[in-house]
This record gives C-alpha cells, structure tokens and sequence, in this order.
C-alpha cells in the first residue's frame, strides 16, 4: 500500500499529529461549550429568579391579564435580554397568559415537560424546603437555540406561574468561532506534523539511503566501500557494523584471490611442464604403435594399453593449457569470414563422422568468428553426441534476426568484412540416444561432473563441454542443452554473426572476463563437468581440445 518509507513516516506522522490534534481539540470544544453555555445560562436564570420574586411574587391575588402583561414587560427589561411569560387566573377566574411579546414567546413555545414539573407541588420536607422549584430546558426554534426556564410563586393559591425564553444564538456563534478556530489549529498541526515528519524522514533516509548505496556498490564488486560513521545512534552502529563486514569480506574475497591466482598458476606451470615429457612419450608411443604387429603377443595389449592412455593424457594436458587460458582471461579470438555450412563439413570430415552424422545447412550462410575455437565447440559437442547418443546425428544451421540475406553470395560485403552485422548463427546437434537425465541436465558443462559415482572411465578428460562453453562466451554466445520430446539430447549454439564488436571490446578492456560465464562452472576444478568424450581438435588447431580422430560410436550413460 505504501512502498515508500518516506511516505509511511509522513503518513505516520500525519496520523499521529491528526488524532492528538482532533482529541483536544474536541476536548477544548466541549469543556468551553460546556462553561459558555452554563454561565450564560446560570447568569439568565438568576435573574429570571430574582424578577420573579420582585414582580409576579408582588402581584395581588386577584389580577388582571393587563397587570400580568405589565409585569411581563417589566421583566423583560432585564440585561439578559430574554423574553417572559406570566400564566395567573384573573378576578373572573379565567387563565390568562400574558407575555412580554406576544410575537416572540407564547405558551405554545413551552415544552410539555417543563411546564408540568414547572406546576408539580412537592411536598416540603427538610431536604425540601420549598414546594415549587425553577427549571430549565434547552430547545430549538426555527432552527435557533433558546433556554426556555420557568418557576411559580409560592404562596397561597392562586399564584403566578413564570416562563421565559432566552436566546441561545449569541453563545453559539461564539462556540462556532470557536470551533472555526480549533480547525485551523489542527490543520496548521497537521501540516506542521507533515513537515516535521519530512525532515525527519530526510535525517532518518538519508544514512540509509548512503547505506543502499554502499551495499549497491559493494555488490558490484567495490570492495573497499566503506561509510562515513559519525553519532552513536542505532544508525551508526549499523554503518560500522557495514564498514566492519565490507573489511571482513575484502581480506576474505582477497585470500581467496589469492588462492585461486595460486591455484591456476599451479595449473598452468603443471601443464607447461608436462608438455615437454609427453611429447618425448608420445613419439615413443608412436613408434610402439607402428611396431605392435612385431611385438609378442603378451606385450602387444599392454603396449596397445599405454598408447591409448598416452594419448589420454596428452589431451588432458592440451584441455588444462586451454582451461587456464580461460580462466587467465588471456584467450584471444582470431576472427576470420567463416562459411558455417564449409566449417561444420570440414569438421566432420576431419574426424571421419560422414557417415554418422546428418547435415542441414545452407551453404553461404556466412559469419565473421574464430574459426579454430568454433571447430573445438563442433568437434566436441558432434563427438559427445556420437559417444554417448549414437549416431545418426543431427546437425542443423540456421539463423535468426538480423533482417539481411542469408545468401553467401551477397553478405561478405563490397569491403570483404564477411558477415552480415546484425543477427545470430543457431546450430543444433542432436542425437538418437536416451536423453540426459533431469538431475544430470543443469551440470552437463560443468568440469569433471560425472553423473555416477559408478560410471566407468571415459576415454575424455571430463573438460570438453565445458571448454565447449567457454568458446561460446568468448564469441558472445552461449550454448544450452535440453531433451526432445520424441528422445535424444539436444545442444544448441547460438553466436552472434559478428563478434567484432566483442572482440574489439576485449581488446580494449571493457568487457569483463568473466562475464557471461557461471564464475563456479569455469573456475573451479573440483565441479564436474560433461564428460567431455568428443573432444577434438580440426585440423590446424593451436593446441585446442582434442580428440583422436577415430569416430566415436555408441551410447553409453552420460
């Protein structure tokens, strides 16, 4: 209802400042109504008593309607400005009532009520001394207030009976204005509340919007954010508790920097190290794989054993050389005009896949990319299908956006820049196996995930679909895995068409390296990962993810 702190303080504020200002007020309103109209009414009815004793009590018994009008007259002349009226019976013995104006006060403007307790004789004990008493009562008129009082003489019977009318309308505009008044006061209260609520709302909001700002930053990485603490109010302890947080989380991100800055340089010199000896292993293997036909036969599964694990081990070695370049933020790409129908083909062939693998592509769909690292992502992810989905596998191309040609003829451009600028290369591999498991589909690109704890050794190293990913990002584009409906896995690949734009920004240093891949994915090597079987390097690669090139058939568990 309110999502606004600012607002709720000056609504709280308002509301607080309202109902003080209302309750006294009000109370002020009634206490002053209360004595103005009660001594405008005792001041009226003393003197009613005491013009009654002085002039009706002094009638004689026997009195004309005339007597009783002067009397009445006489009465009214008091300062208290009301109106009389004298009910006796005359010497005829006729009721006569007689009043001072005729026009403004009659017996018919006397309630009921009052004029019989006004004649109820009660009798005279010691705790009442007098038969008759005077009374009172407030009515309406034509819409004006009025104290209508009335008394009768004690004395021997008969005896005048006295009534009077006083206007009410004086004290009411008083109490009107008055009213007015405590109005205007509440509003200027509440106004006065609002503003005060305001600037309290500034003081209070103001450290805490430097605090959001703080935490903001310090979101964004800004570790060295630190408040400016003055006072000793809860505010203050809060910023130093945020201050002595933000320090306690940069030693913390620090030594982890550290360790992790450790961690690839270990990885990185190991892998430097061993390239030297296994490339001195390799060519012996090479050399016992071309003489195994003349080995002993008790020897030839053993050699044929340490050529295959020799080759395991060399592209393990080349795929961490990769991972750390990665992780180094030091991967560069080499972009070049790429026909993707060409590159998707020259993959396949290289690794001898033609016949396991089916290609729908257009050819002259062009895209300016790294050649080198989009051959890795084929390699790897037409080989992860074909190992652990079995063939057919289904390679698609097609693109999206952009609004331009797709003929090959017409995108390389008068200035042979290659690609159209705008739009987004979509391939999709799919195989015919079993799928991937639900709880196994979030972590196929993680490093080293294995989906069992039971699952027997692959031939990969565990990195491929992750190295795979990697390559995507570094292109500005991603790679997504899911299970089609009718069966088998789906990986998709989507990268821009030119990525110019981010190379030129990894040059210049604006894009972050890390951005666009999950830090826990890419970074830490004790994740799983895919199991990388399919792993390949294409002809020409700089050191990338390998393969054997032998086709890679079957099904296997992912």
């Amino acid at each position: 209802m309110l999502p606004s702190l600012r607002l709720r303080l000056v609504v709280v504020f308002a509301l607080v400042a309202l109902t003080a200002a209302v309750s006294a007020s009000g109370i002020a309103y009634w206490l002053n109504r209360d004595a103005v109209l009660t001594r405008a009414q005792n001041a009226a009815l003393n003197d009613f008593r005491k013009a009654m004793e002085d002039n009706a009590g002094n009638l004689p018994r026997r009195v004309g309607c005339q007597e009783l009008r002067e009397a009445a007259a006489k009465m009214a002349r008091s300062s208290q400005n009301y109106q009389v009226l004298l009910v006796d019976r005359t010497e005829n013995g006729k009721r006569c009532a007689a009043a001072s104006n005729e026009d403004d006060f009659t017996l018919a403007d006397v309630p009921g009520r009052l004029s019989s307790a006004v004649a109820r004789k009660r009798p005279v004990t010691k705790q009442n001394k007098h038969p008759y008493h005077l009374y009172w009562q407030r009515i309406t008129l034509d819409g004006d207030p009025f104290l209508v009082g009335g008394a009768k003489i004690t004395g021997e019977e008969p005896t005048p009976t006295g009534y009077m009318l006083k206007s009410l309308a004086p004290e009411r505009d008083d109490l009107n204005s008055l009213a007015w008044s405590l109005g205007i006061a509440t509003g200027l209260a509440l106004i006065g509340a609002m503003l005060l609520a305001q600037a309290a709302a500034t003081t209070v909001l103001r450290p805490v919007r430097r605090l959001g700002e703080a935490a903001r930053r310090l979101g964004e990485g800004k570790l060295e954010t630190r408040l400016r603490v003055s006072g000793t109010d809860e505010l203050a302890q809060l910023s130093r508790t945020f201050n002595d947080a933000a320090a306690s989380l940069e030693q913390r991100v620090a030594e982890l920097s550290a360790r992790e800055a450790s961690s690839r340089r270990f990885v990185a010199d190991m892998s430097h190290e061993l390239r030297t000896p296994m490339t001195a292993i390799s060519a012996v293997t090479e050399v016992l794989e071309e003489e195994q036909d003349n080995l002993d036969p008790m020897i030839a599964p053993a050699v044929q054993l340490v050529v295959s694990e020799t080759r395991r081990l060399n592209d393990l070695v080349e795929n961490l050389m990769e991972v750390t370049r990665f992780d180094a933020g030091t991967a560069k790409l080499v972009l070049d005009d790429v026909d993707v129908a060409d590159q998707v083909t020259a993959c396949i062939d290289a690794r001898a896949w033609l016949d396991a693998v089916e290609l729908d592509a257009d050819r002259g769909i062009m895209a300016r990319l790294d050649p080198r690292r989009l051959d890795v992502i084929l390699a790897n992810l037409i080989g992860n299908a074909l190992k652990h989905g079995g063939s057919p596998v289904r390679v698609s191309v097609r693109t999206e956006g952009g609004g331009g040609d797709e003929g090959g003829a017409d995108e390389s451009g008068a200035d042979g820049s290659g690609a159209d600028g705008g739009g987004e290369l979509v391939i999709e591999v799919a195989d015919q196996g079993p799928g991937i498991p639900e709880d196994v589909l979030p972590h196929v690109f993680d490093r080293f995930y294995k989906a069992s704890a039971s699952r027997p050794r692959s031939e990969g190293s565990g990195l491929g679909l992750s190295i795979a990913l990697e390559n995507a990002h570094i292109h500005g584009g991603e790679i997504t895995a899911h299970n089609a409906p009718g069966g088998g896995a789906v990986f998709t690949l989507r990268l821009p068409r030119d990525a110019r734009r981010v190379a030129e920004e990894r040059e210049n240093g604006d894009r972050d390296p890390d951005r666009g891949r999950d830090p826990d994915r890419s970074r830490d090597p004790d994740r799983g990962g895919g199991d990388g079987a399919g792993e390949a390097k294409g002809p020409g690669s700089d050191r990338g993810p390998a393969a054997d090139g032998k086709r890679k058939k079957g099904g296997g568990n992912r």
